[in-house]
Protein backbone atom coordinates (compact mmCIF):
# COMPACT_ATOMS: atom_id res chain seq x y z
CA UNK A 1 0.00 0.00 0.00
CA UNK A 2 2.83 2.35 -1.11
CA UNK A 3 0.93 6.14 -0.77
CA UNK A 4 2.56 9.51 -0.92
CA UNK A 5 1.91 9.10 3.46
CA UNK A 6 4.27 6.06 3.31
CA UNK A 7 6.98 8.04 0.76
CA UNK A 8 6.61 11.01 3.14
CA UNK A 9 6.86 9.29 6.58
CA UNK A 10 8.76 6.50 5.22
CA UNK A 11 6.07 3.62 6.70
CA UNK A 12 5.14 0.57 5.18
CA UNK A 13 1.33 0.77 5.81
CA UNK A 14 -0.68 4.65 5.12
CA UNK A 15 -2.25 4.66 9.00
CA UNK A 16 -1.22 6.86 11.65
CA UNK A 17 -2.47 5.90 15.23
CA UNK A 18 -4.15 9.14 15.77
CA UNK A 19 -3.60 11.28 18.74
CA UNK A 20 -5.79 10.39 21.54
CA UNK A 21 -6.89 12.72 24.40
CA UNK A 22 -5.70 10.55 27.31
CA UNK A 23 -5.68 7.26 25.94
CA UNK A 24 -2.30 7.30 23.29
CA UNK A 25 0.77 6.56 25.11
CA UNK A 26 4.84 5.65 24.52
CA UNK A 27 3.89 1.74 25.05
CA UNK A 28 1.37 2.06 22.07
CA UNK A 29 3.11 4.60 19.54
CA UNK A 30 5.66 1.93 20.12
CA UNK A 31 3.83 -1.14 19.29
CA UNK A 32 2.52 1.05 16.28
CA UNK A 33 5.87 1.79 14.71
CA UNK A 34 6.90 -2.33 15.36
CA UNK A 35 3.77 -3.09 12.89
CA UNK A 36 4.50 -0.57 10.19
CA UNK A 37 2.45 2.37 10.77
CA UNK A 38 2.46 6.14 12.47
CA UNK A 39 1.88 6.46 15.86
CA UNK A 40 0.61 10.36 17.87
CA UNK A 41 0.24 11.51 20.94
CA UNK A 42 -1.41 14.34 22.49
CA UNK A 43 1.75 16.61 24.28
CA UNK A 44 -1.87 17.25 26.48
CA UNK A 45 -1.34 13.67 27.84
CA UNK A 46 1.71 14.97 29.51
CA UNK A 47 1.20 17.21 32.46
CA UNK A 48 4.57 18.50 32.54
CA UNK A 49 7.43 19.51 29.97
CA UNK A 50 9.81 17.32 31.81
CA UNK A 51 7.62 14.03 31.13
CA UNK A 52 6.86 15.38 27.27
CA UNK A 53 10.14 15.27 26.81
CA UNK A 54 11.50 12.35 28.20
CA UNK A 55 8.55 10.87 26.13
CA UNK A 56 10.23 12.21 23.11
CA UNK A 57 13.19 10.79 24.42
CA UNK A 58 12.44 7.26 24.99
CA UNK A 59 11.01 7.02 21.22
CA UNK A 60 13.77 8.42 19.50
CA UNK A 61 15.62 5.61 21.21
CA UNK A 62 13.09 2.79 20.20
CA UNK A 63 11.86 4.25 17.17
CA UNK A 64 12.37 0.91 14.39
CA UNK A 65 12.27 0.96 10.36
CA UNK A 66 9.52 1.22 8.91
CA UNK A 67 7.31 3.45 11.58
CA UNK A 68 7.24 6.68 12.66
CA UNK A 69 6.29 9.33 15.78
CA UNK A 70 5.46 12.39 16.18
CA UNK A 71 2.74 14.51 18.47
CA UNK A 72 0.06 16.51 18.14
CA UNK A 73 -0.92 20.58 19.37
CA UNK A 74 -3.64 22.30 20.62
CA UNK A 75 -2.67 25.57 19.16
CA UNK A 76 -5.48 28.43 19.77
CA UNK A 77 -4.75 30.45 23.07
CA UNK A 78 -7.19 27.52 25.38
CA UNK A 79 -3.69 25.25 25.22
CA UNK A 80 -1.80 27.96 27.65
CA UNK A 81 1.49 24.96 27.42
CA UNK A 82 1.09 24.93 23.63
CA UNK A 83 4.14 27.60 22.56
CA UNK A 84 6.21 25.70 25.73
CA UNK A 85 5.25 22.17 24.05
CA UNK A 86 6.21 23.33 20.88
CA UNK A 87 9.91 24.52 22.00
CA UNK A 88 10.32 21.15 23.49
CA UNK A 89 9.09 19.07 20.60
CA UNK A 90 11.43 20.87 18.47
CA UNK A 91 14.53 20.58 20.78
CA UNK A 92 14.02 16.99 21.01
CA UNK A 93 13.08 16.48 17.63
CA UNK A 94 9.92 13.51 15.95
CA UNK A 95 8.82 12.70 12.36
CA UNK A 96 5.84 15.07 12.16
CA UNK A 97 3.72 17.39 14.48
CA UNK A 98 -0.05 17.29 14.08
CA UNK A 99 -1.88 20.80 14.62
CA UNK A 100 -5.42 20.95 15.99
CA UNK A 101 -8.07 23.95 16.83
CA UNK A 102 -5.94 27.01 15.45
CA UNK A 103 -3.45 28.44 12.86
CA UNK A 104 -0.94 26.71 12.39
CA UNK A 105 1.72 29.12 11.34
CA UNK A 106 3.91 29.46 14.36
CA UNK A 107 4.35 25.78 14.61
CA UNK A 108 5.17 24.91 10.67
CA UNK A 109 7.59 27.74 10.86
CA UNK A 110 9.52 26.19 13.91
CA UNK A 111 8.90 23.02 13.10
CA UNK A 112 10.18 22.92 9.55
CA UNK A 113 13.60 24.69 10.87
CA UNK A 114 14.45 21.26 12.31
CA UNK A 115 13.28 19.47 9.73
CA UNK A 116 9.85 17.81 11.42
CA UNK A 117 6.97 17.72 9.48
CA UNK A 118 3.81 19.03 10.24
CA UNK A 119 0.29 18.37 9.14
CA UNK A 120 -2.92 20.11 10.19
CA UNK A 121 -6.48 18.83 11.04
CA UNK A 122 -8.93 20.87 9.02
CA UNK A 123 -12.96 20.08 8.14
CA UNK A 124 -13.53 21.56 5.15
CA UNK A 125 -11.49 22.97 1.88
CA UNK A 126 -11.62 26.61 3.09
CA UNK A 127 -9.45 25.90 5.98
CA UNK A 128 -6.92 23.09 3.71
CA UNK A 129 -6.44 25.98 1.41
CA UNK A 130 -4.88 28.27 4.41
CA UNK A 131 -2.53 25.39 5.69
CA UNK A 132 -1.23 24.68 2.64
CA UNK A 133 -0.71 27.82 1.58
CA UNK A 134 1.20 28.41 5.36
CA UNK A 135 3.48 25.60 4.11
CA UNK A 136 1.73 21.94 5.74
CA UNK A 137 3.50 19.11 4.48
CA UNK A 138 -0.38 17.26 4.31
CA UNK A 139 -3.82 17.44 5.07
CA UNK A 140 -5.77 15.86 8.14
CA UNK A 141 -9.33 15.89 6.44
CA UNK A 142 -11.64 15.03 9.68
CA UNK A 143 -14.97 13.95 8.68
CA UNK A 144 -18.19 13.56 9.97
CA UNK A 145 -17.71 9.81 11.48
CA UNK A 146 -14.47 11.08 13.31
CA UNK A 147 -14.58 10.31 17.21
CA UNK A 148 -14.00 13.72 19.75
CA UNK A 149 -14.45 16.93 17.73
CA UNK A 150 -15.54 15.95 14.07
CA UNK A 151 -16.48 17.35 10.89
CA UNK A 152 -19.81 17.84 9.04
CA UNK A 153 -18.95 16.51 5.95
CA UNK A 154 -18.83 13.47 4.79
CA UNK A 155 -15.50 11.21 4.11
CA UNK A 156 -16.17 10.71 0.27
CA UNK A 157 -16.98 14.33 -0.44
CA UNK A 158 -14.17 16.08 2.26
CA UNK A 159 -11.49 13.98 0.27
CA UNK A 160 -12.80 14.23 -3.18
CA UNK A 161 -13.21 18.02 -2.82
CA UNK A 162 -9.49 18.52 -1.17
CA UNK A 163 -7.64 16.47 -3.15
CA UNK A 164 -8.73 18.37 -6.39
CA UNK A 165 -7.72 21.29 -5.19
CA UNK A 166 -5.27 20.97 -3.07
CA UNK A 167 -1.33 19.73 -3.82
CA UNK A 168 -0.33 18.56 -0.98
CA UNK A 169 -1.71 14.97 0.29
CA UNK A 170 -5.13 13.94 2.41
CA UNK A 171 -5.31 11.81 5.33
CA UNK A 172 -8.74 10.61 5.83
CA UNK A 173 -10.09 11.02 9.89
CA UNK A 174 -12.73 9.13 10.97
CA UNK A 175 -14.90 6.05 9.73
CA UNK A 176 -12.19 3.85 9.98
CA UNK A 177 -12.36 0.56 11.64
CA UNK A 178 -11.41 -2.07 9.18
CA UNK A 179 -9.56 -3.04 6.03
CA UNK A 180 -12.36 -2.18 3.60
CA UNK A 181 -12.70 1.00 5.27
CA UNK A 182 -9.26 1.87 4.50
CA UNK A 183 -9.21 0.72 1.00
CA UNK A 184 -12.49 3.30 0.20
CA UNK A 185 -11.03 6.21 1.75
CA UNK A 186 -7.91 5.55 -0.29
CA UNK A 187 -10.12 4.78 -3.71
CA UNK A 188 -11.39 8.61 -2.76
CA UNK A 189 -7.93 9.64 -3.25
CA UNK A 190 -6.67 10.14 0.23
CA UNK A 191 -2.94 9.29 0.74
CA UNK A 192 -3.81 7.56 4.39
CA UNK A 193 -5.97 7.09 7.38
CA UNK A 194 -5.97 8.35 10.96
CA UNK A 195 -7.93 5.67 12.88
CA UNK A 196 -8.32 6.41 16.74
CA UNK A 197 -11.05 4.40 18.24
CA UNK A 198 -10.24 0.95 17.28
CA UNK A 199 -6.88 1.48 19.26
CA UNK A 200 -9.06 2.41 22.37
CA UNK A 201 -9.72 -1.20 23.21
CA UNK A 202 -6.15 -2.02 22.87
CA UNK A 203 -4.01 -3.85 25.86
CA UNK A 204 -1.34 -1.01 25.78
CA UNK A 205 -3.90 1.65 26.74
CA UNK A 206 -3.63 3.28 29.62
CA UNK A 207 -7.61 3.92 30.22
CA UNK A 208 -9.96 1.57 32.18
CA UNK A 209 -11.07 -2.07 31.62
CA UNK A 210 -14.32 -0.12 31.56
CA UNK A 211 -13.85 1.86 29.06
CA UNK A 212 -12.15 -0.72 26.78
CA UNK A 213 -15.16 -3.11 27.26
CA UNK A 214 -17.51 -0.87 26.35
CA UNK A 215 -15.97 0.29 23.03
CA UNK A 216 -16.36 -3.92 22.82
CA UNK A 217 -20.20 -3.60 23.65
CA UNK A 218 -21.70 -0.84 22.14
CA UNK A 219 -21.51 0.02 18.34
CA UNK A 220 -21.95 2.74 15.96
CA UNK A 221 -25.86 3.26 16.73
CA UNK A 222 -24.58 3.93 20.38
CA UNK A 223 -22.23 7.20 19.63
CA UNK A 224 -23.74 10.47 20.00
CA UNK A 225 -23.26 13.92 19.77
CA UNK A 226 -22.39 15.92 23.00
CA UNK A 227 -21.57 19.65 23.80
CA UNK A 228 -21.43 18.81 27.72
CA UNK A 229 -17.66 18.20 27.51
CA UNK A 230 -15.58 21.04 25.54
CA UNK A 231 -18.92 23.17 24.24
CA UNK A 232 -17.62 22.12 20.86
CA UNK A 233 -19.84 18.93 19.90
CA UNK A 234 -17.63 16.08 20.53
CA UNK A 235 -18.88 12.03 20.01
CA UNK A 236 -19.37 10.28 22.88
CA UNK A 237 -21.17 6.38 23.93
CA UNK A 238 -24.25 7.06 24.63
CA UNK A 239 -23.99 5.93 28.26
CA UNK A 240 -26.91 5.82 30.79
CA UNK A 241 -24.92 8.78 32.35
CA UNK A 242 -24.94 10.52 28.91
CA UNK A 243 -28.67 10.03 28.65
CA UNK A 244 -29.10 11.73 32.38
CA UNK A 245 -27.02 14.52 32.12
CA UNK A 246 -28.29 15.19 27.97
CA UNK A 247 -25.70 16.38 25.52
CA UNK A 248 -26.71 20.42 25.12
CA UNK A 249 -25.01 22.92 26.37
CA UNK A 250 -27.01 24.49 29.75
CA UNK A 251 -29.14 28.02 29.03
CA UNK A 252 -26.88 29.67 31.20
CA UNK A 253 -23.54 28.45 29.02
CA UNK A 254 -25.68 29.82 26.21
CA UNK A 255 -26.35 33.00 27.16
CA UNK A 256 -22.37 33.28 28.31
CA UNK A 257 -21.48 32.52 24.60
CA UNK A 258 -23.22 34.94 23.53
CA UNK A 259 -21.00 37.64 25.64
CA UNK A 260 -18.42 38.63 23.69
CA UNK A 261 -16.39 39.91 26.47
CA UNK A 262 -17.07 36.76 28.18
CA UNK A 263 -16.88 34.22 25.78
CA UNK A 264 -13.10 33.50 25.81
CA UNK A 265 -13.18 32.64 29.51
CA UNK A 266 -16.27 30.78 29.27
CA UNK A 267 -14.83 28.44 26.58
CA UNK A 268 -11.74 27.92 28.79
CA UNK A 269 -13.14 27.14 32.00
CA UNK A 270 -15.66 24.34 29.79
CA UNK A 271 -12.73 23.00 28.05
CA UNK A 272 -11.07 22.58 31.99
CA UNK A 273 -14.04 20.62 33.19
CA UNK A 274 -14.84 18.57 30.29
CA UNK A 275 -11.60 17.46 30.30
CA UNK A 276 -11.45 16.75 33.94
CA UNK A 277 -14.63 14.70 33.43
CA UNK A 278 -13.42 12.64 31.02
CA UNK A 279 -9.73 12.25 32.46
CA UNK A 280 -11.83 10.74 35.50
CA UNK A 281 -14.24 8.76 33.14
CA UNK A 282 -11.30 7.09 31.47
CA UNK A 283 -9.14 6.59 34.42
CA UNK A 284 -11.65 5.85 37.28
CA UNK A 285 -14.41 3.19 37.87
CA UNK A 286 -17.40 4.88 37.83
CA UNK A 287 -20.76 5.27 37.35
CA UNK A 288 -20.24 9.43 35.49
CA UNK A 289 -19.27 7.67 32.33
CA UNK A 290 -18.27 10.05 29.65
CA UNK A 291 -16.23 7.95 27.29
CA UNK A 292 -15.28 9.33 24.05
CA UNK A 293 -15.54 7.49 20.93
CA UNK A 294 -16.37 7.34 16.91
CA UNK A 295 -18.42 5.31 14.94
CA UNK A 296 -15.86 2.81 13.92
CA UNK A 297 -16.40 0.78 17.49
CA UNK A 298 -18.71 -0.83 15.62
CA UNK A 299 -15.82 -3.52 14.52
CA UNK A 300 -14.09 -3.58 17.49
CA UNK A 301 -14.99 -7.30 19.02
CA UNK A 302 -12.23 -7.75 21.53
CA UNK A 303 -9.20 -6.12 23.27
CA UNK A 304 -6.30 -6.80 21.61
CA UNK A 305 -2.92 -5.61 21.58
CA UNK A 306 -1.91 -3.03 19.31
CA UNK A 307 -0.07 -5.30 16.97
CA UNK A 308 -3.13 -7.74 16.78
CA UNK A 309 -5.34 -4.22 15.98
CA UNK A 310 -2.95 -2.92 12.90
CA UNK A 311 -3.19 -6.59 11.36
CA UNK A 312 -7.15 -6.18 11.89
CA UNK A 313 -6.64 -3.39 10.01
CA UNK A 314 -4.32 -3.91 7.40
CA UNK A 315 -5.05 -7.44 6.04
Amino acid sequence: MATKLTELLQIKHPIIQAPMFLVSNVAMVQEAMKGGIAGCIPALNYRTLDELRDALKLLKRTKVNGGAFGFNLIVNKSNVKYKEQLKVICEEGCDFIITSLGSPEETINQAHRVGIKVFCDVTDLNFAKKVEGLGADAIIAVNNEAGGHRGNISPKELIETISKNCEIPVISAGGVGCKADIDKMLGYGAAGVSVGSPFIASEEANVTNEYKQACVDYGAEDIVITERISGTPCTVINTPYVQKIGTKSTWIENLLNKNKKLKKWVKMIRFSIGMNTTKNAATKATYKTVWVAGPSIEHTNAILPVKEIIKKLVN
